[in-house]
């Protein structure tokens, strides 16, 4: 009796090691699915970046001309002209 639980066990071992690698392998599509979200998620991040990189002088801009009440307040910014 006490011979046989070695066989068994490296059975389960290997049973276990190809369930492992077929959950694996279905995996795959949904990992690369998700790494197709991340990218393009890091794409609208960097082109949100992009935005406000621009933007940011001009708020500058606008805050300074608020800030300073002696200045004469103008509708146009310098960079807009």
């Amino acid at each position: 009796m006490f011979v046989l639980i070695g066989p068994r066990q490296v059975v389960r071992g290997a049973l276990r090691l190809v369930t492992a690698t077929v959950q694996a392998v279905e995996s795959l599509p949904r990992i690369a699915a998700a790494l197709d979200d991340v990218r393009a998620t890091l794409h609208q991040v960097e082109r949100l970046t992009a935005y406000v990189a621009q933007e940011v002088p001009e708020l500058v801009y606008q805050l300074e001309q608020l800030r300073d009440p002696d200045e004469e307040l103008s509708r146009e910014s310098p960079r807009t002209g």
